[in-house]
């Protein structure tokens, strides 16, 4: 069988290793394999790569994708869906494996209710594709976050200051709580709960009279005043699914808390930063799973399915029930996040 691989939407770190396994595993199983470059944009283009077990070596630690990514959407016009199914066709596929968050894994769903085998694989550093306990990236992501925030702290308090730190996370504040208990923040913001600005003002006040000079607040990019009724942007310009441009949060929140604390304030966007580079071992291993089950998959003509997480299990869900549900956080972890505000 011919099997397509592709990565799409945002890149994060194990996307290579999920390649090397998928394909190290259905060499196994008999398959042969091409890449598919640049997302669902190889489909319409017919841009098109061999995958030999030679172009996966070495691949476990490195970041990105050697197959390249966008975020475009073939459903978007439906020339551009009559092509992809063209060139499917032409290339002669028996499943397409889809490695991606939950744009990416919608259309793979549209593509297999229209007939088409596909496989998914949830890849969102955000942690907040539905149907799965862990999506890899995300780890190394909260690394990221980890480690920044203990750089911060040294500096931070050397100026007594305030620092805002933005982090990613649009719909859901996973990285932002999972990076922000780990790093010590005193205050964490997430999307699921929008904040109140002079609350905030409040906690940096207490803890200064407190005799503690400085503060650390993380926020989601996704995070907003209770008064704003929406997220903050620094334009409206969408990508090719819809999606807002997030972004400006933490600018918004450093200028607000030192116009009223009178307290030196500055913010650090981390960006991109927390999806490059290498990825950690619990990715790592965690993509390999991902990848060696979908090979599995598959072999076993379980079509139209994502493989997911669940506890310590890999097991396999319906496309159609991952994709376009987020998975918010978890009531309890931020409970816990708050015994350490302030």
């Amino acid at each position: 069988m011919n099997v397509g691989i592709l990565t799409g939407g945002g890149d994060c770190p194990g996307l290579n290793a999920v390649i090397r396994a998928v394909v190290r595993r259905g060499h196994q199983l008999g398959f042969k394999f091409v890449g598919i470059r640049d997302g669902w944009k190889g489909l319409i283009d017919y841009s098109i790569v061999p995958i030999t077990k030679e172009m996966i070596s070495g691949l476990l630690p490195r970041g990105g994708t050697i197959l390249g990514t966008s975020r475009t959407n073939p459903f978007k016009k439906e020339e551009d869906a009559q092509r992809v199914m063209a060139n499917i066709k032409k290339l002669g596929l028996g499943c397409i494996v889809s490695i991606g968050g939950d744009d990416t894994l919608g259309v793979a769903a549209k593509l297999f209710s229209r007939g088409i085998n596909t496989v998914g694989i949830p890849k969102t550093i955000d942690n907040d594709l539905s149907r799965t306990d862990i999506t890899f990236g995300f780890d190394t992501a909260v690394s990221v976050v980890t480690e920044a925030l203990d750089r911060l702290h040294t500096t931070t308090e050397a100026h007594h200051r305030v620092m805002v730190v933005e982090v990613m996370g649009r719909h859901a504040g996973w990285i932002a709580v999972y990076g922000g208990i780990a790093g010590g923040a005193d205050m964490i913001l997430i999307p699921e709960e929008p904040f109140d600005v002079e609350e905030v003002a409040k906690v940096v006040r207490k803890r200064k009279e407190e005799g503690k000079n400085f503060s650390i607040i993380v926020a989601a990019e996704g995070a907003y005043p209770k008064e704003a009724g929406g997220s903050i942007t620094k334009d409206r310009t969408l990508d090719a699914f819809g999606n807002v441009k997030l972004g400006g949060v933490g600018e918004f929140l450093a200028v607000e808390l030192e116009k009223r604390t009178g307290i030196e304030t500055r913010y650090v966007v981390l960006g991109h930063l927390q999806r490059g580079g290498s990825p950690t071992a619990y990715d790592r291993v965690l993509a390999t799973r991902y990848g060696v089950r979908a090979a599995e998959l598959i072999h076993e003509k379980k079509f139209g399915r994502m493989v997911a997480l669940e506890g310590n299990k890999i097991v396999d869900v319906p496309l159609e029930e991952a994709a376009g549900k987020t998975k918010t956080v978890d009531k309890g972890i931020y409970a816990i996040a708050k015994v350490f505000f302030g």
